[in-house]
This record gives structure tokens, C-alpha cells and sequence, in this order.
């Protein structure tokens, strides 16, 4: 069986950046009842092309077979099929169009591909008029949607700063969108701080000039809508962990995007800080981009700043390492990464001798347990790329930039993993008498590729935004994290705000602890039960929308004291500002933090009870000594020999210090 293709009498004309749809004559002797399959060289996706690919691939294809038609064919003798074509471009373009019914059935003398001259007409040009909640200018994302439901433009010939792994894109005030003549439906926001909001844009193809030059403008308008701005009280968002190279990102036409792609992305998404991480992948083409200052694009207070993670390399195996504030970003010894440290500790010291603030990426990568509960004493694997020798880590500290003794780690990273696998094992170290503070991030495009900042933190600042200011605020925990949906400001536990004079509040004997908190969160009016009722493995991991408490447009906002929620209050999530008070009895020395879970969480307040250190849980140090176990066995093969003893000693250290917090703590 071979399939032979003629061309028809439809007069082949496109629409630049359009969709045309053409009948298929289908003369079907065989009577198959297999997939009609049209292809053509010009159609392959331009993310992963190789640069000189780009500009011959102007063509988009697809096949319609939904209703009323059926996915194969149907065995009559002849039938109709629907074929979609899209051009990228206009003027003339040519293309070879290829049809068959599965490997094999080509004919032999190519008479299964026909090439054809199509000629395109211009599209339409629409101003676009970005406004935000003040009428300044801006940049906001846009899903662009015909009455079919393709999105605009094709996300098959998208290239930077349109990324093919969106539905949207992201467009300035005052910039042109080219569109066919038509109507479609815009859904538009600019961050999670914003109310998405959805209208309909008409097209018109004004008579005797669109074949000419695409006819005159036509204007679309787009109000932005904020239900709050956590900046106007001095707390600036910031995504600590945004790619431009590797995972979703393309390898080719170039290796990975540039920085003013990524900012017009962070701007878009309403992100103040955007910290963009040199990895593996295209190390050596995105390494150029690392000044240890704000890369030029940024647009303050929109900081764009280039860091590094350790992943793909190095010490990954033992846990991916984020290392914020760097003045040098290579590793001593070589000018890439074949040469860094395998021990994660080893790579931290060199980080800290120069001031950076440093924690595990994706904590709860390889800390999977089979439990809901928060905390849990259940000893995870330590088999993954997260907060896994961080076990070992959070027990030195390491020489900072004048020699004095600092932590060897600072934080640790959340909102993109499953919440109890990452703040469980924060919990037990706080519990043990650690100060390590948390962190949100994105991880984007790898984690979540949907948007950067849908792991945020929120630092508070006197001053100006500053990038080195921000990061030394996740260093004292001066931040909380989230999705941004939910928000709670001004944590503080008597007069002691968190974040300040060292989060730490001093009472001379157990008593009673006062707590404020300023606490909004926006939920839709109507509840979304498939995402309410998610397992909390599944993405996305933290979401306001599975803190709503039944139906009601509610969320608990709990008082947590060593890990454990105390006190809970309903906040209503209409996205008011609510100042909420919780008591608490503090019998001995401990730690104290506010959550709306799984959708944002403060960092600590400490509270030291006659001067005491603190010592929560033997249980929890319990925990953490066999965890340092569990990730010896799993992490030693991964360490060159030239590290093996002093890992052997990081990690002898790390067992010593646990049988000692255990031997100190009073209670289980």
C-alpha cells in the first residue's frame, strides 16, 4: 500500500503568524482504516533547531481529527480530511507537504510529498497598552486564544523571549502584536499578586490594505489588577532559583536564553528579584553572564542577578547546592566545573569564604516518606538531589570572609517540593537547636516550567531594594515563602519581630507568649475540588487552593511551636489584609512560626527560656542522627578518594554533635 499525493484547486494562501484549514481529498482504495498523517520539513518546532534551520522552518501543520470527524480513517472509498497550516512569515514561501498512513507506505518515487508556492498574507498589527494598578506602563503575560482554542503566536515556531513550553507570552506597553483578522479571547495577569482576568479582542481586516502592509493599527487595552503589594510595606519578592540553559530551555539555536529574555519574563511575572543560576548545562555559554553585580537588564526595583547552582556537577549527588551573593562563581582550580568538589561541605567552604549565602536546592528530593504527618520520625531514603547532606552540613560551621566562624548553611529551599518532605526535615534541625532559615523557589523550567516565581520569597528591607540586601534577609530569615496567593507580613512574638536582633526573645521563665501576624490570601469564590483534592505529592506542591478549608473561601492560618500547630484562627481569603493574634505557653525554650499550609510559611522566632538553648525533641535529634547514617550509605560512592577522610570527618562530627543533642534534650 503507498500513498501518492496531487495538489487541489484551493488557492494556496496563508495568513502570516494564522492558522488556514484545507480539505484533504482522500481516495482510499485500500479501504485502510489507519491515521492520515501530513508532514513537511518546514513544520519542525524551532526550539532545538540548529541556527541555520531557523529560517526554512516557517511552517506549522497539524491535522484536524476531533468531532465531527474521527482520529483514522474511516475505510470508505472516499473521504474528507482537514488539514492546518500556519506561516510564520509573509510574502512567498515554498513548502513540501508529505502524507501517509504509517511507516512504510511512502511511495517509492516521493509522489507522497507535493512542494507548493504559497503566498501570505500580512497580519494585522495591534498596539498593545499595558497598564498597571497605578496607569504606569508595564509588562504582563498574555494567553492569546482563537475560537478553536490554538494559542497565538504557534508555540511550534517560538523562539526567546517566547518560550515553546508556554501558552503565554509576555508583552510591554507600547509593543506590537501582529494577529490575523479575528476574535479571540485574552487571559491576562502579571503575577500572583495580580487577579487574572480574561476579555475578548477583536481583529478586523480593514478593506483594500491588508494585502499591502497588514492595515492600520488597531489598539488592544489590558488594566492590570492587584489585590495586594507586599512591596508597598517594604517586602520585595524574589524567586532564588530561575534557569536560562537546560531542562525545558532549548540546546539549539542557542544554548539557552539571554538575560534580557529572562527579565522580560520576572517583569512580566511582577518577580522584584530574579536570581538566574549557572548549571550544567551550557556552563561554559552562561557563565559570561556573571558579573557578581545586577546584570544590565534589570529595570530596578526588577533586579535580574546571575548565580550559581551546583548541579550536573560537583557535589550534586550528595544534594544540588544554591549559592547566592557569589563573588567569584568558578571554583579554584579550573575555569569551568569538571574540577569541584564532591563533598557538599567542601563546596560550601569556598562559598562562605567569600560572603554568599548558601543552602540545598529542591530540599525534599530523596527525603520521600510514606507519611502526611508534619512532623514525622520516619527515616527518609537520603537518595536524592535535595536537602540530603544538608543532615551533615547543618552541624559545622565553616570560616567566613574574615576568618570568624559563620553557618555552613543558611537556608534551605522550598515551595517546589512536596511540603512534608522538605519542612520536615527543617523542623527536626530546628528542633535540635539549628537556626537554618527557609527560602522559596521555582526551580524554573525544571521543578515548574509554567512561570518564574511560583516559588517566592518575600524579604523584608528599610531601604531600596538591594540584590546583596535581599540575600543576606533569606541569611537572617527576615523572609517569608510561598506561592505568593497567600501572605503573611509582620510576624512577631511579643516585641521581638521575626528576622530582627537575631529572631530571638528572651524570657526569664516559661509564660505566656503574645503573637501577631499580618495575614491575606486570595482564594476564587468557587472551590476547585481536582486540585483541592490532590495527594501532597503531586504538583502543585504548595497551592492556596488546597489550604481552603471545605467549600468556604477560607483558609486556617496555625501557629506552629516546634513543629507542632498550636493555635489556628479562619482567614477569610477575599485578599483583605487582616491583623490576627494568637497566645501561646512557652514551657521551655523553643521555636515559633506562622503557616497557612500548604501556601506560605514564616521563618522562626526563638524563644530562650532562662537562657537555654534549644532542645525540643529528643526524638527529632534522634531523627537526625540516623539520617546522617542513612546518607553516608548512600552518598560515600559519589566522593573522590582525595575527599573520602574528610568527609569521613564532616560526617564523624555531624554523628558526635546529634549523641550530644541527644544526651542534652530534656524531653522525647
Amino acid at each position: 500500500m503507498r500513498v501518492k499525493v496531487a495538489p487541489g484547486s484551493a488557492r494556496p494562501e496563508l495568513v502570516e503568524l494564522g492558522w488556514r484549514q484545507f480539505l484533504v481529498k482522500v481516495h482510499n482504495q485500500a479501504g485502510t482504516t489507519s491515521v492520515l498523517r501530513g508532514t513537511s520539513s518546514q513544520a519542525r518546532r524551532l526550539a532545538g533547531a540548529m541556527p541555520d534551520e531557523v529560517r526554512n522552518l516557517w511552517l506549522d501543520l497539524q491535522m484536524f481529527d476531533s468531532q465531527p470527524l474521527t482520529r483514522t480513517l474511516s475505510g470508505l472509498a472516499l473521504e474528507y480530511r482537514i488539514v492546518q497550516l500556519y506561516s510564520r512569515d509573509p510574502g512567498q514561501r515554498e513548502a513540501t507537504v508529505t502524507f501517509d498512513v504509517g511507516q512504510g507506505t511512502q511511495d517509492l518515487g516521493y509522489r507522497s510529498e507535493v512542494p507548493i508556492l504559497f503566498t501570505i498574507r500580512p497580519a494585522q498589527s495591534v498596539p498593545w497598552r499595558v497598564r498597571d494598578e497605578t496607569g504606569a506602563p508595564t509588562v504582563a503575560a498574555f494567553v492569546i486564544r482563537d475560537a478553536q482554542g490554538r494559542v497565538y503566536p504557534s508555540r511550534a515556531k517560538r523562539l526567546a523571549p517566547d518560550f515553546a513550553f508556554h501558552p503565554q507570552v509576555y508583552r510591554a506597553d507600547g509593543e506590537v502584536v501582529k494577529l490575523p483578522a479575528g476574535k479571540y479571547t485574552v487571559e491576562y495577569w502579571r503575577g500572583p499578586e495580580s487577579v487574572t482576568k480574561t476579555q475578548p479582542l477583536t481583529v478586523v481586516e480593514p478593506a483594500g490594505s491588508a494585502s499591502q502592509n497588514g492595515g492600520p493599527a488597531q489598539g488592544a487595552s489590558f488594566q492590570i489588577e492587584r489585590w495586594i503589594d507586599p512591596a508597598k510595606f517594604g517586602w520585595w519578592s524574589g524567586d532564588h532559583h530561575i534557569h536560562a540553559a537546560g531542562c525545558a530551555h532549548y540546546m539549539n539555536p542557542t544554548e539557552g536564553v539571554l538575560p534580557a529574555d529572562m527579565v522580560r519574563h520576572t517583569l512580566g511575572e511582577d518577580l522584584k528579584v530574579g536570581a538566574t543560576l549557572t548549571w550544567g548545562p551550557a556552563f561554559d555559554t552562561q557563565k559570561r553572564f556573571f558579573t557578581s553585580r545586577d546584570d544590565l537588564v534589570s529595570r530596578p526595583p526588577y533586579l535580574l542577578h546571575y548565580d550559581v547552582e551546583v548541579s550536573g556537577f560537583g557535589s550534586h549527588q550528595s544534594g544540588h547546592l544554591v549559592l547566592l551573593r557569589l563573588k567569584e562563581q568558578i571554583y579554584p582550580g579550573g575555569s569551568s566545573y569538571e574540577h569541584w568538589p564532591t563533598l557538599c561541605l567542601n563546596t560550601l567552604r569556598w562559598a562562605k569564604r567569600q560572603g554568599a549565602v548558601c543552602g540545598p536546592a529542591h530540599s525534599g528530593f530523596g527525603l520521600e516518606v510514606n507519611s502526611s504527618e508534619l512532623p514525622n520520625y520516619v527515616v527518609p531514603p537520603f537518595n536524592g538531589i535535595g536537602a540530603n547532606e544538608y543532615i551533615v552540613d547543618v552541624t559545622h560551621e565553616v570560616p567566613g570572609p574574615d576568618g570568624t566562624p559563620v553557618r555552613a548553611v543558611d537556608f534551605i529551599s522550598t515551595v517546589d517540593t512536596p511540603y512534608v518532605w522538605e519542612l520536615n526535615i527543617w523542623y527536626h534541625t530546628l528542633n535540635v537547636g539549628f537556626r537554618t532559615r527557609i527560602s522559596g523557589e521555582t526551580d524554573f523550567p525544571c521543578v515548574y516550567g509554567e512561570r518564574v516565581g511560583l516559588g517566592r520569597s518575600y524579604v523584608k528591607l528599610d531601604g531600596k531594594l538591594d540584590y546583596a540586601d535581599w540575600c543576606e534577609g533569606i541569611r537572617r530569615g527576615r523572609n517569608y515563602v510561598g506561592d505568593g496567593r497567600s501572605h503573611l507580613l509582620d510576624f512577631a512574638v511579643n516585641d521581638v519581630r521575626m528576622g530582627e536582633n537575631g529572631s530571638e526573645l528572651r524570657l526569664s521563665a516559661a509564660g505566656r507568649v503574645k503573637v501577631h501576624v499580618r495575614a491575606a490570601a486570595l482564594l476564587d469564590e468557587k472551590p476547585n475540588p481536582e486540585r483541592g483534592r490532590r495527594r501532597y505529592e503531586e504538583q502543585p506542591y504548595w497551592d492556596i487552593e488546597r489550604a481552603r478549608i471545605g467549600d468556604m473561601r477560607a483558609v486556617p492560618v496555625e501557629l506552629v511551636v516546634n513543629g507542632y500547630p498550636v493555635a489556628k484562627q479562619s482567614l477569610v481569603a477575599d485578599g483583605a489584609l487582616r491583623d490576627l493574634m494568637f497566645e501561646a505557653t512557652i514551657e521551655r525554650s523553643g521555636w515559633l512560626a506562622v503557616r497557612i499550609l500548604p501556601s506560605s510559611h514564616t521563618n522562626p522566632v526563638w524563644a530562650l527560656v532562662a537562657g537555654k538553648p534549644v532542645r525540643a525533641s529528643r526524638r527529632s535529634a534522634d531523627w537526625c542522627l540516623k539520617g546522617v547514617e542513612q546518607c553516608w550509605s548512600q552518598k560515600e560512592r559519589f566522593i573522590k578518594r582525595d575527599e573520602l577522610e574528610q568527609a569521613k570527618t564532616d560526617y564523624e562530627h555531624a554523628r558526635r554533635t546529634y549523641q550530644r543533642l541527644i544526651s542534652e534534650s530534656e524531653v522525647e
